[in-house]
């Protein structure tokens, strides 16, 4: 038995920060290394368990040593830590040392938090007696490339790595072949999409590493052609794939680089005014945001139709932070670039972990070359463990149990169609930022303002985002403009709702007609799946409006006690809590 431990994060360098640059906004301390921390075990070659440890210490993108996330892993599997053979880190700053030293803060950089006694330091408070010569690290970019290609189900393929940056890369391109990975092209972080988005994310208002996808959100409202001849003066595309970004080349000092000051100000000065986090969102920002997210667009295309034609590989694998973008995925597999593409569910830093472990153990023995099916990979939680949460609210909540999963499931639709928001609480969590059906909000797709309502109500968060439909395998191209029984189970890409449906779905259909939509099997997700057919026989749609269970700012609940007190806290019609229905007393 050969068992490896993957973890990712920086535990110091929000820390690091802090101390050397005081008094800044909050926001800008997310400008910065490591966050999304997370653990994946893996046993001869099968993954095991994967979690984020937000979900443990509810710190929203926690970059903490993966600690609880790790001791879950474990324990999932039932194993101590003397049993692990390994553990894999996903950073790998070794190479890069003489270029740190030669700024003394840069120096100190390095040694607290990039190192590798940086890390063992972290790493020896949770397993002591762990030898130092079986921890290995691993470079960020091969870790994402590791845990796209090794799980997408093809012995080849085209992997795209893009995210704000690695150790110095912003994009890492290999050739997957046999669980081997060649890279074959890279941009520098100097040049990053995902930095440029992250700062534009910024400059609009919303949190750096943390709210890009609000952008997305927000971008089909606005028109993409108002400030395209500012994005192109930031941002070049050149022959062979590569990106030339020369409004992040701009800041020369240390506290310039650290923060991209000189970039920012160029966005005030040539953009528009950076906007107050609590104020308006005009037409000025909603063209800003389409106009980015189109030049992100470009982008993607760019590299990976260039790449494609190089290698002449119809399989693309894809992972890092902007791999998340569903608008650029949408487009990119619309684009007949590619026969298949496959994004990686977990495709943030939080997947690093499971890529570090998977490389590791490639190593070993060659990998099956399995697709992953939809990630349940973290904790579950006892009916005995439930009903105990559930005694906690004694007095507040009225509680019934049903007798089989065919009673839950009627229930559930029943109240789903007459406009009701339930809570949908049920098997192991998620892992990576969306739920896929287990600790879920969902919905009826076709009441009218029903988006609104839990935008304001239950999520409490912007109104211009918008929602996704999980719908059945069988029926989801008689709603969207899909093959028959294309399957998209990670809810990470756009498709066009098919235009007879649009009036009919409001509180799934975005502005321009869009839907990020999920697909539901009845092997991948055999419960979820019988949900939404008893929803189909009542409303005659299977599908859902489904949103992850949390509100503004807290990530997705984990315990059934966190579960019960969201549920309390909004305004969530009722609690499905496994084979329990709670609702207020």
């Amino acid at each position: 038995m050969r068992v490896i431990l993957g973890i990712s994060g920086l535990a110091n360098s929000v820390r690091f920060k802090r101390e050397h640059w005081p008094g800044l906004d909050e926001r800008e301390y997310r400008i910065s290394q490591g966050h999304d921390a997370a653990a994946a075990l893996i046993i001869d070659g099968r993954i095991i368990a994967a979690v984020a440890e937000e979900r443990f210490d509810r710190r929203k993108h926690s970059g903490a040593f993966p600690r609880k996330a790790a001791e879950f892993c474990l324990g999932q599997a039932g194993i101590k830590l003397q049993e692990v053979d390994e553990i894999a880190h996903a950073f790998n700053y070794a190479p890069y040392e003489e270029i740190y030293s030669l700024d003394p803060v840069s120096g100190q950089l390095f040694d607290e938090v990039f190192s590798r006694e940086a890390l063992l330091d972290e790493l020896m408070e949770f397993a002591p007696d762990f030898r130092e010569e079986n921890v290995h690290q691993v470079s960020h970019h091969l870790c994402h490339a590791a845990s796209a290609a090794m799980v997408s189900g093809w012995g080849e393929c085209l992997t795209v790595v893009i995210d704000a940056m690695g150790e110095t890369q912003g994009a890492s391109i290999y050739h997957a072949r046999n669980a081997e990975l060649r890279r074959i092209g890279e941009i520098s972080a100097n040049d990053s999409i995902g930095i440029l988005y992250s700062l534009v994310t910024l400059h609009l208002g919303f949190d750096f590493n943390s709210d890009e996808y609000k952008i997305m959100g927000l971008a089909p409202y606005g028109d993409p052609l108002r400030y395209e001849p500012v994005f192109s003066e930031m941002l070049e595309l050149r022959p062979g794939g590569a990106v030339r970004i020369p409004v992040l080349r701009l800041n020369s000092t240390r506290d310039e680089r650290e923060n991209y000051l000189k970039t920012r100000e160029w966005l005030d000065t040539r953009l528009i005014p950076h906007r107050d986090p609590d104020g308006e969102i005009t037409q000025d920002h909603r063209d800003v945001a389409a106009s980015l997210q189109a030049c992100l667009n470009r982008v993607v295309q760019h590299i990976c139709g260039h790449y494609a034609q190089l290698t002449g590989l119809r399989k693309l694998a894809m992972a890092g932070g902007v791999a998340l973008n569903c608008t650029a995925n949408g487009l990119l597999m619309r684009s007949g670039l590619f026969d298949e593409i496959f994004v990686q569910p977990a495709a943030g830093d939080d997947g690093a972990a499971l890529g570090a472990a998977l490389f590791r153990a490639s190593l070993g023995s060659p990998l099956e070359p399995n697709r992953l099916a939809t990630p349940l990979l973290g904790p579950t939680y006892s009916e005995a463990e439930m009903a105990a949460a559930l005694a906690e609210f004694s007095g507040r909540v009225t509680v019934r149990r049903f007798d089989s999963f065919d009673e839950v499931a009627q229930t559930a639709a029943e109240r789903i169609r007459r406009g009701q928001v339930i809570g949908w609480y049920r098997g192991r969590m998620e892992f990576g930022p969306r739920a896929l059906g287990n600790r879920s909000i969902l919905a009826d797709p076709g009441h009218r303002g029903m988006r609104d309502r839990i935008n304001a109500m239950v999520k409490m968060r912007e109104a211009f985002r918008p929602f996704a439909p999980a719908v059945t395998v069988e029926e989801v191209d008689r709603w969207f403009e899909v093959p028959p029984r294309t399957e998209l189970p990670y809810m990470i890409a756009t498709v066009m709702v098919r235009p007879d449906y649009r009036v009919a779905l409001p509180a799934i259909t975005h502005v321009d007609g869009s839907a990020r939509v999920q697909t539901v099997t009845a092997e991948d997700n055999p419960d979820f799946h019988r949900l939404l057919r008893a929803v189909g026989t009542l409303t005659g749609r299977e599908m859902v409006l489904n949103t992850s269970f949390n509100v503004k700012g807290q990530p997705i609940v984990n315990t059934p006690h966190e579960a019960v007190e969201t549920f309390i806290g909004t305004g969530i019609d009722c609690l499905f809590l496994g084979d329990f229905l709670v609702t207020r007393a």
